[in-house]
């Protein structure tokens, strides 16, 4: 059965990150799941990188290594600083819907998305435009080389019986013999 890979987004505060026993908390339990590391992707705002956590470099590498994928959340809000995404393993730029909302009517908003989708893509990582509500936002962000959007076009919040509903009527679960992981998708 094919369809698309269902990855579960988490986002992590800079609290959280200070806890040392966090990327062995985060392995064990992916281990005792069974469900692909490749599944799981950790959200960091640049307030993670700036807390002053002396080992981040080393945590995220780690948590890299083990095949858990790292997105750079909210970029281009704050500080953001183009040094963040060259000395930490990030597999996935997010750009903030600050930046998406009015790419049709403000041309330096366009630009700066289109800059920031090919720097990014040229740096090997994925972008996700965060914000996306119309069709036109789309079709510009496609254009441009966007690999992922999401926002209101594709669907608004549901509560979590909802959101677990739909996995339930959509997902597949198929385990592979060998490595014993698990690969979960949507249909």
């Amino acid at each position: 059965m094919t369809g698309l890979p269902l990855i579960m987004a988490v986002n992590l505060s800079p609290t959280q990150f200070r806890d040392e026993g966090l990327v062995d908390y985060i392995k064990k339990t992916i281990n005792k799941t069974g469900v692909s590391s490749g599944s799981l992707e950790l959200e960091i705002t640049e307030g993670v990188l700036m807390s002053g956590y002396t080992d981040i470099n080393k945590s995220l590498t780690r948590l890299k290594k083990f095949g858990i994928r790292l997105a750079m959340d909210d970029f281009g809000t704050g500080y953001s600083s183009l040094s963040y995404i060259r000395n930490y393993p990030f597999d996935v730029l997010k750009i903030d819907r600050e930046f998406i909302c009015n790419i049709t009517e403000d041309n330096s908003d366009s630009k700066l998305a289109e800059a920031t989708i090919a720097m990014a893509n040229s740096l090997g990582l994925k972008v996700v435009a965060e914000g996306v509500e119309t069709a036109e936002q789309f079709s510009i962000l496609s254009g441009y080389g966007c690999d992922f959007a999401q926002g209101y076009l594709f669907g608004k919040p549901v509560p979590a019986v909802e959101a677990t509903q739909f996995l339930e009527k959509h997902t597949y679960i198929h385990k592979q013999s060998n490595s014993g992981s698990v690969d979960v998708g949507v249909v």
